[in-house]
């Protein structure tokens, strides 16, 4: 199995991860990976909203270091802060390109603005995850694939009965599945943007999963 990211790693992981799972900070975020550094009124003009809005939200995410600023004159510049979002992106495209078959985003290098509606869900599905434990549960299965609730304590050192308590609710969210062997309970996660995040925060540390698109390329 491949090697696990420490506690530390994944706690900033996932503080980036909260931060960016609301549908208007991520519709942000998009628009200056695909247009660059911009001013707030661009960014406002580009996604349609009020432009107060906007300016709330680049504040709170320039607080997390999601956003860099630039003074040009009176004027403040945004842009992306480092390779993450960049990063995050670049996964999210792969997998809207796999669930469609819009091939024009597996494209090397396509940084085209995905629909709005995916948007506003993928958002909505990261905020249900964005928990320490919950993500180092979900990179656990997506390492080791398929186990049961002893082999997943044992891997993560979190006690079992909240490995069991997170493991329903993750699977009343449809990010893992399971079946039953005996007096055995397996769980295997499911493909879906948790997956395309725990490869996407592999990737960004230099821990790529080996034949992450083709494997998730089968499972779409």
């Amino acid at each position: 199995m491949q090697q696990q990211l420490s506690i530390e790693q994944m706690e900033q992981a996932v503080k980036g991860i909260h931060d960016i799972s609301h549908p208007l900070r991520l519709r942000i975020l998009e628009y200056l990976d695909i247009h660059g550094t911009s001013s707030v009124s661009a960014i406002t003009k580009g996604i349609g909203e009020e432009q107060i809005t906007v300016s709330q939200n680049l504040k709170k995410m320039r607080d997390t270091n999601l956003v860099k600023t630039t003074r040009k004159g009176i004027f403040i510049y945004y842009e992306l802060s480092g390779e993450y979002p960049a990063s995050l992106f670049f996964c999210i495209r792969k997998l809207y390109g796999y669930m469609t078959d819009d091939f024009r985003f597996l494209a090397d290098g396509a940084k085209l603005p995905l629909p709005r509606d995916f948007i506003v869900m993928t958002a909505n599905h990261i905020k249900l995850f964005a928990h320490i434990d919950k993500i180092r549960i979900l990179e656990y299965l997506t390492l080791a694939s398929e186990s049961c609730v002893s082999d997943i304590v044992k891997a993560t050192g979190i006690t079992q009965l909240k490995t069991s308590q997170y493991l329903k609710r993750l699977k009343d969210g449809g990010f893992v599945k399971s079946r039953k062997d005996g007096r055995f309970v397996f769980y295997e996660i499911t493909t879906g943007i948790h997956k395309t995040v725990i490869q996407c925060i592999h990737r960004h540390y230099g821990l790529p999963i080996n034949n992450e698109e083709d494997h998730q390329n089968k499972q779409i």
